[in-house]
């Protein structure tokens, strides 16, 4: 298991050496006040402290997605750790850093208000659109897993509908109460059972010694599905994922002090990549081979592969435990995916939230519509969620990107995973099948290339043509400190 404990160094060494680097390159303002000061409203602009943030940040970005996807890319074997460790310091981790801290210099604005005011009022309706699909699409895929998790957990003695009922209320609640009632509170003893659950499946592999594989370029996925571009879109959460984008700014609007930043949204990337290699390693290991592992996940999904690793490693209360934890994972994703879709029609349509009738008007159409969803195969869901979940997650570096650009700093520790990921979704949809145009994979790759490259020049004329503006990247919030004085 040499390749598997290299890859947690990695990961743990990039938080203090990248991590470091893209905290000096954004240049943290300890003295610059906050949203959560400046904003105030007791509902979402409330000050918490960093280790109730960071909590709050892992298990907002968590989801299912540090879990199922790598249960799904281990199938095609050790490549899948090095996109992980990769993706999760160069690009998932700078990603969230960026939005998180773009957010907070802007008032905690969310990812559409952001793309307006850098890089149009057109793409700010583009986002919308993706990021309220991908919002929807995450709360009724983290309705659905869960509940499957919590019925095989009672051996189906309680009904499927019953549980994904309980669940909608809990996030009905979740959505619609101050940030500090329920999420403040509870989150910290779900991040616990998170980490617990986590640590203890590593360290069960470790000590029972299971036959982790070692580094290699092969593709070993039994049905032979290509490498790329879908592993990118396999393991979303843990390496990349434009889902945290829609996160990152609930914590923005909670964060004390911008010195906070690096701690709270890129140490908590880290985190997720670090469960993302644990699960990988696992569903890797314990099945027999690639083909064991395919036979378990066709037979009862990933939620099947987590509860099985988990008994195997834990034994039956600790394994139980575990599968607890993952179950948290995906609940604590769903309710602040709503609270985030909501947030986002609010500020499109400028609708104070102070009120709940303002958030119930906005709160119960989301969850009418996915409750309709999950009545969709949950296959289905999860291909759609993956490819807008990168779309958004590009949209979201492009931004980080021209940030840095205008402000006269190196851009490209945004620019070049921008580039990249641009190029893979668009072969991606190019390529797929079922969602996408069906072309062949060579000529996917090619029209990819020619399609990024063009955006990556428009990108650049826009870049340069705003340099001679007088955007303002950062709020002003100078008068709150006369106002304090």
């Amino acid at each position: 298991m040499i390749t598997f404990l290299v890859c947690i160094v990695i990961l743990i060494a990039g938080y203090f050496t990248y991590g470091k680097y893209v905290e000096k390159v954004f240049g943290e303002k300890p003295k610059r006040p906050t949203p959560a000061y400046v904003n105030a409203d007791g509902v979402d602009y409330v000050p918490m402290s960093t280790p109730k943030n960071s909590l709050i940040q892992l298990l907002n970005i968590a989801g299912t997605g540090p879990v199922f996807g790598p249960i799904a890319g281990a199938l095609y074997g050790p490549v899948a750790f090095i996109w992980i460790v990769v993706g999760c310091i160069f690009a998932g981790a700078v990603h969230d850093y960026l939005t998180g801290m773009i957010s907070i210099r802007n008032k905690g604005a969310h990812l559409p208000e952001l793309v307006s005011k850098f890089l149009g009022k057109f793409m700010k309706h583009v986002v919308n659109v993706f990021a309220l699909l991908l919002l929807l699409l995450v709360g009724t895929v983290f309705v659905s897993s869960p509940a499957m998790l919590i019925s095989n957990l009672m051996d189906g003695k309680v009904a499927l509908a019953l549980i994904v009922g309980v669940i909608f209320f809990y996030y009905i609640l979740a959505t619609l109460l101050p940030v500090d009632k329920i999420i403040g509170r509870l989150y910290p003893y779900f991040g616990a059972l998170l980490v617990v659950s986590a640590l203890g499946v590593g360290i069960g592999m470790i000590v029972t010694g299971a036959p982790i594989p070692e580094l290699s370029f092969q593709n070993m996925h039994p049905g032979n599905l290509p490498i790329f571009p879908l592993i990118f879109f396999t393991i979303t959460c843990g390496a990349l994922s434009g889902f945290h984008a829609t996160q990152t700014p609930i914590i923005s609007r909670t964060t004390q002090n911008e010195n906070q930043g690096r701690k709270i949204f890129y140490g908590m990337m880290i985190a997720e990549g670090i469960i993302a290699m644990i699960w990988a390693a696992a569903s890797m290991s314990l099945f027999g081979g690639y083909g064991g592992l395919s036979e378990v996940i066709a037979a009862g999904g990933p939620a099947a592969v987590v509860s099985e690793v988990s008994l195997l490693m834990l034994g039956s209360i600790g394994g139980t435990l575990a599968v607890l934890g993952v179950i948290v994972l995906p609940i604590t994703s769903g309710d602040t995916a709503f609270r985030a879709a909501r947030m986002i029609i609010a500020e499109y349509f400028k609708f104070g939230q102070a009120k709940i009738m303002s958030r119930l008007w906005i709160a119960i159409p989301l969850f009418v519509i996915s409750y309709a969803l999950t009545k969709i195969d949950f296959n289905i869901l999860w291909r759609y969620f993956s490819w807008a979940n990168q779309v958004t997650a590009v949209i979201a570096l492009w931004v980080g990107a021209m940030y840095l650009f205008l402000a006269r700093k190196n851009h490209w520790i945004a620019t070049v995973p921008a580039s990249f990921m641009t190029y893979m979704v668009i072969v991606y949809i190019l390529y797929e099948p079922t969602m996408g145009f069906g072309i062949p994979l060579n000529a996917s790759f090619i029209g990819g290339l020619v399609a990024a490259a063009v955006l990556v020049g428009i990108f650049f004329a826009s870049a340069h043509k705003k340099r001679g503006t007088s955007l303002l990247l950062d709020e002003d919030v100078s008068g709150f400190k006369a106002n304090e004085a």
